[in-house]
Order: structure tokens, then sequence, then C-alpha cells
């Protein structure tokens, strides 16, 4: 694959050398630059692709209208349109920052954008089909906006529609109040509860009759309320519920209910569901913290209404996650474990069917990557960007400050190396706003060069890329999302992981070193100042930049996860610091997905914790419970199903407890050697099998199940001078039935 880099200074309106940036970009065939590359240099550009025989090409383009002219340019010349790539030069660098921050700037950020372009996933799709039908719960104006496209339901939840003006000739009016909302996409039930039966001919004698504004006439339903004066359960005459029927002072029925000529009216109520394949609820909680898709809370304009019809008859959209649900940790043997993707999802596309298992809805995933950067043990993984390419694009950006004749924190134009994962939505925007508006406006405007990584949401960001980017010689990582402003998960999303990462950190040897940021459209400033007073607080990071590569994962040939999964990838990048960090603690803090087990006296040995992990991190060995820390992902199952409660799990990545910090031991019984990352948690005896000599269970398994249960098979084997639970299964069964 031959790649060509472009740059330009769009009409030297750019403050970027362009000479600075051809001599340091990297890893291309070429690299040529144009004071005005998407017109006067376009030819020159031709006669580049054709020369060196360019399969794709990178190009400094921050406007729509250029991208799309460089994406024909590519077509032309027979490629995808996707084989031209952009980084934008211009908001995200020339506009934010002197000449040499900003020319070493856009080279590094060509240089991740190569890396990320060989690491792009294959696109895929999900879909799921879908009928028309639309629930529209209050609305009348909605219902009939959708009628012309969807098949609609309009549920009264109490309201009157005489009155309205809107055109209800092809919706369907439904009675009855919402009482519960259960399903997904293409298969919502919502519960109704009215007090009128479909029974009802609409003669109109209840509403007639009945107490003033007590009964609507479309559709003909009876309030909670007047229902309640009616049968005597609130006083009389309430609200005019009762009218100027004395019947009900009597304890009888009211003749407004009595008149009926169907008897369709329940006063105490019925409940029916009805069906939809998309529900417009604009008075709902959301349930979820970002929405679900089909499920449409709030206040309804054009958006809300495009949006249903965009999905009306299924749906086809982009894959956003690989599934390896073998390594998942959600629970064994109807025992709960792991619940992080869960809890983390703000869409509602994660749920248990059972204890033990969890579910992905794939098509109501919205691409924010929170199960991803919760998960542990790699079961789900944004597709794209993949943790492997964010990792590229990270030790790409990141470039040993000397290698250059540059000084730390001198004449590096970059200085602190900062790296910025930054949320591609609202504080995505809100960088290109600050840039834009400072030239808009003639304005001296600056900030400090951060490195940014583009990220769906600020959700999508974990430990692992925090620990990774430290590893790869950051001296500081910021999380750049949308704050209280976030349509995903609300204020602050990564507030307490920034906590977390800073008393890692600092535990390792390397102070706090992690920020969150929040750019408000409005307050560039304000942004400027926050970062500054992050950066002014940073020393140097011991460790070196520009050497490293990592491998996302633990040497251990018997883990089944696959690469670049949250724990492997932390505690590979733990390593490397500590290659030249020396830590303050031996037990690093804040580090969620290490658990550190402690077991008591009460335990019986039984094999529950060892049948449960499902990082196979514990193990019986010669009568021994067995411990690998290096393979546990602190999920809680064992400590949930021990029947003994006799182990404690604590949070913590235990230094002394990796294996290149233990003495190998000498050897087991056989004479092998014994493997460090192993640790005795608690010591036991085995129980060898009176016939043939085989260890068979530990002393204890054994007292504990002949305490229980020997008095219900005491004599079953009366020729033997042996209780049957001091032999093996196979001598057991022989016993029995042989003799």
């Amino acid at each position: 694959m031959k790649t060509g880099a472009f740059v330009c200074s769009c009409g030297e309106t750019c403050d970027v050398d362009l000479e600075g940036v051809r001599e340091s970009v990297e890893g291309v065939d070429v690299v040529a630059s144009s004071r005005l590359l998407c017109e006067d240099g376009l030819a020159a550009m031709e006669q580049v692709v054709d020369e060196y025989e360019l399969d794709q090409f990178l190009v400094t383009a921050p406007e729509e209208r250029c991208k799309r002219k460089f994406r024909e340019f590519a077509v032309q010349k027979g490629l995808h349109p996707e084989a031209a790539a952009f980084v934008n030069h211009r908001e995200g660098a020339g506009w934010v920052h002197d000449e040499p921050a900003a020319t070493e700037k856009t080279a590094r950020l060509l240089n991740a954008r190569r890396v990320a372009l060989e690491e792009e996933a294959v696109s895929r799709s999900v879909s799921r089909e879908a009928g028309k039908s639309v629930a529209v719960v209050g609305d009348a104006e909605t219902a009939a906006a959708l009628a012309d496209t969807a098949d609609v339901t309009l549920v009264a939840d109490g309201r009157e529609f005489a009155d309205t003006d809107a055109d209800f000739d092809d919706v369907t009016v439904e009675r009855g109040r919402v009482v519960g909302v259960e399903g997904r996409y293409g298969d919502f039930e919502i519960a109704l509860e009215a007090r009128v039966t479909d029974d009802c001919i609409g003669c109109m004698e209840c509403v007639r009759r009945g107490p003033d504004d007590g009964v609507t006439r479309l559709p003909v339903d009876i309030s909670p309320e007047t229902a309640a004066a009616a049968t005597g359960d609130s006083p009389a005459g309430e609200d005019g519920a009762a009218g100027d029927d004395p019947t009900v002072a009597d304890g009888g029925t009211p003749g407004w209910v009595e008149c009926c000529p169907t008897d369709a009216i329940e006063l105490g109520g019925v409940e029916r569901t009805i069906a939809a394949d998309q529900i417009v609820y604009p008075g709902a909680d959301r349930e979820t913290r970002g929405g679900r898709v089909g499920f449409y809370t709030g206040p309804v304009d054009a958006a809300t209404v495009a949006a249903v019809e965009d999905l009306l008859g299924g749906v086809e959209k982009p894959k956003h996650l690989d599934l390896d649900m073998d390594v998942c940790a959600s629970g064994e043997s109807s025992q709960m474990g792991c619940n992080e993707c869960v809890e983390a999802c703000p869409h509602g596309a994660v749920e248990r069917p059972r204890i033990d298992e969890v579910e992905f809805d794939e098509v109501a995933c919205q691409d924010c990557g929170a199960c991803t950067s919760a998960c542990p043990t790699g079961a789900t993984k944004l597709r794209e960007p993949s943790n492997r390419r964010v990792a590229r694009e990270v030790e790409a950006l990141l470039e040993d400050p000397n290698s250059g004749g540059w000084l730390f924190g001198g004449s590096d134009p970059i200085g602190e190396q900062v790296v910025a994962f930054v949320c591609s939505e609202r504080a995505a925007r809100a960088l290109r706003e600050y840039g834009r508006d400072a030239t808009a406006e003639g304005a001296e405007f600056e900030y400090h060069p951060v490195l940014p990584v583009s990220m769906p949401c600020a959700d999508a960001v974990g430990e692992a890329h925090a620990m990774h980017a430290l590893a790869a010689g950051a001296d500081g990582v910021a999380v750049v999302g949308c704050g209280g402003d976030c349509q995903h998960s609300g204020p602050d999303p990564k507030a307490e992981l920034v906590d977390r990462l800073n008393c890692a950190s600092a535990d390792l040897g390397l102070g706090e070193r992690a920020t969150f940021l929040a750019p408000d459209p409005e307050d560039a400033a304000g942004f400027a100042e926050s970062l500054d007073e992050f950066v002014d607080g940073l020393d140097e990071s011991p460790v070196p930049a520009g050497e490293y590569e990592a491998t996302g994962g633990i040497a251990d040939e018997d883990r089944p996860n696959p690469e670049f999964d949250s724990h492997g990838w932390t505690v590979e990048s733990v390593r490397a610091i500590l290659d030249h960090a020396d830590p303050e603690r031996e037990v690093i803090r804040g580090l969620k997905d290490f658990g550190r087990m402690e077991v008591s006296d009460d335990c019986a040995l039984t094999p529950t914790c060892t049948n449960l992990c499902p990082t196979d991190a514990i193990r019986r060995r010669e009568g021994n419970l067995e411990f690998n820390h290096e393979r546990c992902v602190n999920c809680g199952l064992c400590e949930e199903g021990c029947p003994e409660t006799a182990i404690e799990m604590r949070d913590g990545l235990d230094l002394s407890l990796l294996p290149e910090n233990r003495e190998r031991p000498s050897g087991d019984a056989d004479g092998e050697p014994d493997d460090p990352a192993w640790t005795t948690v608690m010591e036991g005896e085995m129980r060898e099998c009176v016939r043939c000599g085989k260890p068979f269970t530990s002393e204890a398994s054994a007292e504990k199940i002949e305490g229980e249960v020997g008095g219900m098979v005491a004599g079953l084997a009366p020729d033997s001078d042996h209780s049957v639970f001091e032999y093996c299964g196979d001598c057991r069964a022989r016993l029995l039935f042989e003799g």
C-alpha cells in the first residue's frame, strides 16, 4: 500500500511552515505541499499520485467542501473515495498555536493518521427488520405529522382530543393511561389502564350526564379521581366527581355509570397492552441516561419526526462492537459476576436476560463506547477506533523531545506532551469553534498544543487508554468531553476515572497526570486557562517518549483474552512505566480491574470458586487453593459464589504478586518448577483413596460433605471397613455395585 501526504497552507491563512511539516512526516512514500492544494495544487497533486502510484493519501483539509473535492479526485484516479484521509491542521493547529508548535503538531497528526489507516477495521453492519407502527403518547400534533408515513396510534394518556385541530383521519386513537413500557425497537409493548372498555359505542351518555371534566369525549374515558369518587373511595362530590347524583352517598352506583347501554364502564380499571415498533412519549422519563433507539422522550421537534421516519420498516447501521462472549466474566452457574457493561451503557443496549449472562442489542448501540472501556476482559471492544488503533496513534503522536534537538520545556515547540482523548461530538466542535472565532475576530488566542486522539465519546476512554499513554511517555493525559452537556452520560462522565488515574499514577511514582476538560463553545479563554493550569502542574515524565510499542496483553499462553483487552493492556503498561519509575506503594490503587484475594479459615477447599472463575485465576493444587493475581479481573464471582463466604476480594494491583517480583519456587512434588504467577491463599491436605491411592479431593471438602450428608448414607457399604467418603468416585462405584 503506497501512501502520500499532502500539506496545504490554505492560501497562507494557516500559520504552518510547509517545509517543516514535510521534513517531519514519517512512514509515507512521498510528501508534497502547496499554498492552495484544493485549487491551484490539484494538477501537481495528480502528477505526484501518478508518479508514485499512490493507493491512498493524507491531506490537510478542514473544510467539507475541500474534502468532497479530494474524494472526487480519488474516484477520478480509480481509487475508493475513502482512500483520501484528512487532518485538521487549521482549527486544530495553525489557528490556535504559534507557527513552530502548529508545524510540529501538524506533522505528528499526519503521522498518527497514517498509522490509523493501517489499523482501520473493515466496515460491517447490523440490521433489524421492523414495522411502521408508531405509538404517540398524548401529543396529537406529532401523531398527525407522522400519519402520512407511519401507522400511528395516539394514546390519550388521560387527555381530551375532542377540540384539537389535528387531523385524525389516519390516526388510531386509544383510550387509557400508560402504566408501563417494555421491549425494544421493533418490539415495544405499552401497558394501558382505562376505565372504559372497548365495548363503548360512543353514545356520549356518560359524558353528558357525568361530572364536568371527569369524562373525556375523544376518546371516551374516565379519570381515576372521578372513578374513585364514584365508587366511594374518595369523598362524594370531590372535584365534582359524583355530580348531583345522591346514589353515591347511599352506597349505590351513579346514574351516569348505570346509563351505559353496553356496560362498558369499569370504574376499577382494566389493563391491556398495545404493540408498537417505535414510541414517542414526550412526558416519559428517559429510563436510560442517553435514551434508547426507537423510544423518544422530551420535547418533540422536526428532528424527532425525522428520526422516527428514518427507522420505519427497519434499520441497517454500522456495526460498532466486536464481541467475544467466551471471555465474558458476567457470571456462571446462576451466580452474577461482572456487571460493568450493563451499568456503563447509557442507552439500555446491554441487558441481563439471565442472572449469569449479559446480552448486547447491537442495533440499540449508539457508539458511545462506554461498555468497551468498562469491560475488563475484552468481551466487548469498539471496532472503530479499535484499541490497537488508538495505541498506535498515541505512539505516533509522542516523540522524544530531544530527537530533533529540542530541550524539554525550552525550544521544543510542543513542550509538555499531553495526549488528549477528545470526544468527536460536541467537545470536538467546541475546539473547532475556538479556532474559527479567534481567526474571524482577529483575536490573539492560543492554547497548549495538546496531541489529540479522536474518540466517539469521552465514555470510550478507560484506564487502559490512559495508562498506555503514560507508558508511551506522555507527560499528561486529558479526557476532553462534553461535561454537563454530554448527550450520552450527563455531567462529567469521567470525573471518577480521572480521580482513579491520578491515584494510580501517584502510586506508580509519576505524580498526578490526568484531568477532565469540558470545552464550552462560549468560553475559549476558560478552556485555555484550565488547560494551562493542568500543564503548569506537570513535571517531565521519567518515561521516555518515542520508544514504546504496546503488544496489548500479558505473556500468558493459557490466557484466551483478545489483544488490547483492558486488563491485559493495563498490566503491560504498568510494567513499562515501572521500567523507569519508582513506585510509592506496593499496592497500586485506582485500577478497578485488579483484585486481591483473601481467604479465611472457613474455607473448606470446595471446587466452587475454581469452577466459577471466568479467567482461570483460581486453582486447587496438591490440596492447596492458589490464586493468580495477574489473571484476576476483580469480577467478584468467587466471592459471590463461595458457599462458606470465606473469600474477600480487595481492589488494587499488588506489584509483589506479579510473577517477575516473586522468587520462583524450587519445584512441586513431581520436581517440576512452580509458576511464580500462582500464590497459595489457603493450605490444605488432599485425601487419598483407600483403595487405589489416588488423591481425589481435599480433606476439608470431604469432611464438610461427610458432616452434611454422612448420616443419610450410613450403611451403604456394610462390608467395608471404611466410610464411602474415603473412596474416590471410581472406587466408590465399584464398592457399591461390585462389593
